[in-house]
Order: structure tokens, then sequence, then C-alpha cells
């Protein structure tokens, strides 16, 4: 029997398999407001067979977003043009998740596909903040450091946009500590260089993360679940590291979180990543071994018998892909076909299937 096809239970949440959408970024809103994109992005994936799917990293403040063209959940408008989308990915049998997150000093860039430079403010950039004043690149502004009221705002701004999630008919939140964004550039000493509460030692850079997770834990009914996506190491010498992380994932499940999404890297340019098929599994395996704690395994991970291999031998409890799901929405139907798993198909489809 195959594991990846078996259902998980997540507090009330029964998910149908063991294949989550991991979020990624569209660059195609206006105003923060997704759109008829997203329904079909996000919508394809639910009909395709995954058991969750996770919106893109959505700010909580405009300031929060990574280019001009991210979406958002810092106003109800926001919330009210997610509700259809989120409503046919759950009519579809997927669970709808969203990724809240704020792109500190990774802010006010181009999309991907313009280049990536940073936007100046006099064509609608802005100031990137931070923990301290050091540029993601050279040549980037210099951001602008944190005080303590800025971080009071930041976090009552995750708050809000939890509850405006909740309101807009998702089920699980997960709060984005990884890749260089915000609350990454806490939990790293090479990005972190404070001197005060949240500063210095261990226990002070990880506090302002672990705030955002308590209030949206607080604010996200007991029944649904919240997750955490963490770059586990940032591959670079005096950086975050495996150990940090193992720590930090133990304050997150005292916390009530429910499962720890384990990527890695994104905070420096110089970082040496030995990119492989499955090359961030060992790290997911880890915190949950070590921690006892869900996991979610991603990274290059492409083919059904990889992803059956990683929950069948304990690697993670879940897999998340990315690209292979861009290439192909159906790719978990067409798993369960390869690892002879009777699944169902849509209705509308089943003239195809063979």
């Amino acid at each position: 029997m195959s594991q990846l096809f078996t259902s998980l239970q997540m507090r009330s949440l029964t998910l149908r398999n063991r294949i989550f959408v991991s979020p990624m970024c569209q660059y195609s809103c206006h105003d923060g407001l997704v759109n008829n994109w997203h329904m079909v992005h996000l919508g394809s994936r639910a009909v395709g067979g995954a058991a969750m799917v996770i919106a893109e990293a959505t700010a909580v403040e405009p300031q929060g977003r990574i280019s001009p063209l991210d979406c958002g959940l810092w106003n109800d408008a926001q919330a009210e043009a997610f509700a259809p989308i989120v409503a046919f990915i759950a009519e579809q049998g997927a669970v709808p998740a969203v990724q809240l997150g704020h792109a500190g000093r990774k802010a006010s860039v181009l999309p991907p596909w313009q280049g990536g430079a940073a936007v100046a403010e006099e064509v609608g950039g802005w100031q990137p903040v931070a923990p301290s004043p050091i540029a993601f690149r050279t040549g980037s502004p210099p951001p602008r450091a944190l005080d303590p009221a800025d971080l009071e705002r930041i976090a009552a701004q995750f708050e809000a946009a939890a509850r405006r999630a909740l309101k807009a008919g998702f089920k699980v939140v997960e709060v984005h500590m990884a890749h260089g964004y915000l609350l990454h550039q806490f939990l790293s000493p090479l990005s972190n260089r404070r001197s005060d509460y949240y500063g210095g030692s261990l226990e002070n850079r990880m506090r302002f993360p672990l705030e955002i997770v308590r209030r949206v834990r607080n604010v996200w009914p007991e029944e649904l679940p919240v997750m955490v996506r963490l770059s586990v190491t940032d591959w670079v010498d005096g950086g975050w590291d495996l150990a940090q992380s193992l720590e930090l994932c133990r304050h997150l499940k005292a916390l009530g979180v429910d499962l720890i999404d384990c990527s890695t890297g994104g905070l420096t340019l110089d970082a040496v990543i030995p990119a492989a098929p499955g090359f961030q599994t060992p790290f997911a395996a880890a915190i949950r071994k070590d921690v006892g704690i869900a996991t979610g395994a991603v990274g290059l991970i492409t083919a059904a018998v990889q992803a059956e291999q990683i929950i069948a031998t304990g690697g993670a409890d879940v897999v998340l892909l990315a690209r292979e799901l861009l290439r192909d929405p159906y790719w978990p139907m067409h798993a369960a076909g390869e690892l002879k798993v009777d699944y169902p198909w849509p209705v509308q489809y089943e003239r195809a299937k063979v």
C-alpha cells in the first residue's frame, strides 16, 4: 500500500494524501488583490489531486511585499478577493492554506522575469526594513532598522492578517520564516546584528519570530492547524543552522505549531547550496525525529517513487512540490497511477483515466 496516498490528520482536518502544493509567488496582483490568474493557478492544483494548496507568500502590510505585484491580506478587500478561490479549492477536496509573510530587507524589487532589481521609491517602490541596516545585496538601498514600536505594529499586522485569512475561508495558516525574509532575518546572526532584546543570543534572535507565531496561534481556531516554513540552514559558516533550528522547533511545538515545512537558504547570495534531488529531506527527518513534530520535505522532489520513499521511510510526514506542479498540475493523479493506487479523478476527467 502506498504511504504517499494515505490520509493525514491535522487537528480537525483529514487530508486526502501527503502531497502539498508549495507556496509559489506569482507576482500577478495589483494593490495586493488576487484575481482570475490565482483562481486558475491554485484551483487547477486542487483539481489535480493535491491534499493541501498553499497560496503564495502573502504580505501582512504593503511594505512587506517582495514586489509591488505581490498579494496581501492587510485589508478586507483582499480577503474578499481570496474567498471564491478558497471556496473552489475546498470544493475540489483540497485543504486551502495561506502563507503569511513579510519580505523585510528583500522587499521592493521587480519580479524575477524583469530582473529582480530594486524598485526606486519614485516609481512605486519603498525603503525596506530589517532587524539591522544591512542590505541584502550590493547596490540595494540599505534597509531601515526596525524599532520596538515597528515590531509591535508588524506583530499586530500578522495577527490581523490571520483573522482575515480565516474570514476568507482558509483552513491552515503558515508563517513564513524562510528564504531570507523578515523573520528569517531576525533568526540569523548574519542579518541580525542588534544589541537589544531582539539580537545577540539565540534566545533573543528567536524572540520576535516566536512572538509572531504566538499571536497567530492565539487568533487561529484551536481545531485548525498552524504551520511554519523554516530555512533550516543558511549554508554559510556562522549563520543559522540545524542545531539552532532544532531549538527553535522545540519552542514552536510548545506554541502549538503542527508542522514544520523544511526548506533552506535564501538569506545570502554567497551560500553554496548542494542542490540535488531530495537534498533538503535530511533536515525534515532530523527535526521530525529530534523534536517529535510533523515535518514537510521540499526541494527537487519530482518523481512518484521518490516522494513515496520519503514518506515510507519516515523522512517526512508530507512532501511539498513547487516547480514540478508548475510543470504538471495533475502530478498527484499521475503519481497515483505510477504507484498503482486507484485514486479518484474528477468525474469530468474520468474518460481520460487509464
